[in-house]
């Protein structure tokens, strides 16, 4: 009784199963289903775009400012 007891309760805790949570409409057709590979390809972009923004915040407060170039001639129409 104790071998059925453990072995029921390591296969109810474990998390190794497959998951997906399917949503349905009224008329029971299929809307979409979220699956595990989907939230961690959510969670990987999450991690490279604030990477990214990090990155790209420290190099823009570093960097010089861009200065532009005079022009040496006047302007061709000159409305007063």
């Amino acid at each position: 009784m104790k071998k059925f007891e453990s072995k029921q309760a390591q296969s109810f805790l474990n998390v190794r199963e497959g998951w997906s949570v399917q949503i349905y409409s009224s008329d029971r057709r299929l809307l979409w289903v979220l699956e595990p590979s989907h939230c961690w390809t959510f969670l990987l972009g999450c991690g490279f775009g604030l990477l990214l923004s990090v990155i790209w915040f420290n190099v823009a407060r570093y960097s010089s400012p861009i200065e532009p170039v005079p022009s040496s001639e006047s302007s061709k129409l000159q409305i007063d």
